[in-house]
């Protein structure tokens, strides 16, 4: 019983005392008892900064990371993109996002509607539902994906369908 009111007590403490936000939060589960917590890093936003530094891909590279839809997401929501860059032969768009972590943050799918005068493309992102009880870092990470085309672009507007 001392013990506890004492660990508690210095946990108060230690959390009161600082002139800073914590440095890191204490992370349990249901498969892993409080004895047992492991330590994550406080969140990064998941947007460039407003200060005009984005932040880098994970990849040592910095190209954004390739990504496929993969469906099998909780409640996907829309996600706008950056840029849109038509093929060569104007048969396909590479689609640039900014994004978070996998299984956190999953291309669901891409709908592509396509009129004579415009091509919309909608990025639909969401929880992978086959993951359980994880936790993601809150960091950016540039994807890109490749959408194929009914006819070429010619001169046709491309529109992101998430704004």
């Amino acid at each position: 019983m001392i013990a506890t009111s004492f660990l508690a007590g210095s946990l108060l403490l230690a959390l009161g005392c600082g002139t800073e936000p914590s440095a890191t939060v204490t992370a349990t589960s249901p498969t892993r008892p409080a004895s047992q917590a492991t330590s994550v890093p406080p969140s990064v936003p998941s947007a460039p900064a407003s200060h005009g530094v984005a932040p880098r891909d994970e990849s040592t590279s910095g190209a954004p990371k390739p990504t496929k839809p993969e469906g099998h997401t909780d409640n996907p929501r829309k996600v706008r993109w950056l840029k849109a860059k038509p093929s060569k032969d104007g048969r396909s768009l590479r689609i640039t996002w900014w994004s978070g972590v996998e299984p956190c943050n999953v291309l669901d799918r891409v709908t592509v509607r396509q009129t004579s005068k415009r091509v919309t493309v909608t990025l639909w992102e969401g929880p992978s539902s086959k993951a359980q009880n994880v936790a993601c870092i809150e960091i950016a990470i540039q994807k890109v994906t490749t959408v194929k085309l009914k006819k070429p672009l010619g001169n046709r507007k491309v529109v992101d369908g998430a704004r």
